[in-house]
């Protein structure tokens, strides 16, 4: 699987010069974070809401993902699309609404049964299996993920670079894990994302090991500062 897979859909991008398109991904992409933090506090702690996994947040994590870049931002794609680079075809557009409702009845009946890695895995595969957007959907299905796993755990996980940061650097082991995923699906209807999963505990250990060693960078520092 190579860095390359990407989907194209039939709606007209609303920026298409390469520069000012990477200029608002980026600033999008800031504004999608702070609203997964903002949105996963809600859930944690003694008075925290019981969380549920809706079609609403899935399209308002969409819309701060592509804002100003997608006419169709926060909007179900109602056309075909394509992704190039894997084998598989995502259902037709008719088809997303009733399987993001699926999507989301999967992770609210299994969320006292199963681990928080394999709801953060399931929603990064389904969302991707689905391709719901017109664009965005990586960043969606990432973001979405990453407030599972927050939510599950019950804490806003420090680190500076998060889990969607860090999947999104290195694309080849997530496209691979993503693809094994749709096969055992293709097959026989099977849920597998255990390489995903693998993925997402590997980011999450490295995003808390990055706070560790900034810890002990500052602490020696205060040491070599009181020499």
């Amino acid at each position: 699987m190579s860095e390359d897979r990407h989907s194209r859909s039939v709606a007209e991008p609303l920026i298409t010069d390469k520069l000012e398109r990477a200029k608002r991904e980026s600033e999008n992409g800031l504004r999608q974070i702070d609203l997964v933090l903002e949105r996963a506090r809600r859930h944690i702690g003694s008075n925290a809401e019981p969380f549920r996994l809706r079609p609403s947040l899935l399209l308002m994590l969409n819309r701060a993902a592509v804002e100003g870049i997608e006419a169709t931002a926060g909007a179900f794609r109602t056309g075909r699309m394509e992704i190039f680079g894997s084998t598989h075809k995502p259902p037709i557009g008719a088809e997303v609404p009733e399987l993001i409702e699926e999507l989301c009845d999967y992770v609210n009946d299994h969320w006292s049964t199963v681990s928080a890695a394999h709801l953060a895995a399931y929603v990064m595969w389904r969302i991707n299996w689905i391709h719901p957007f017109d664009d965005g959907n990586g960043r969606t299905a990432r973001a979405a993920s990453y407030l599972v796993l927050l939510a599950k755990t019950g804490s806003v996980l420090p680190g500076a670079k998060t889990i969607p940061e860090r999947i999104a650097a290195s694309k080849n082991p997530y496209y691979f894990a993503l693809e094994k995923a749709d096969k055992a699906y293709a097959n026989d209807k099977a849920i597998d994302v255990s390489e995903l999963e693998g993925i997402v505990v590997s980011a999450l250990a490295a995003q808390l090991a990055d706070v560790v060693m900034d810890a002990r960078g500052s602490a020696a520092a205060d040491a070599d500062g009181k020499k």
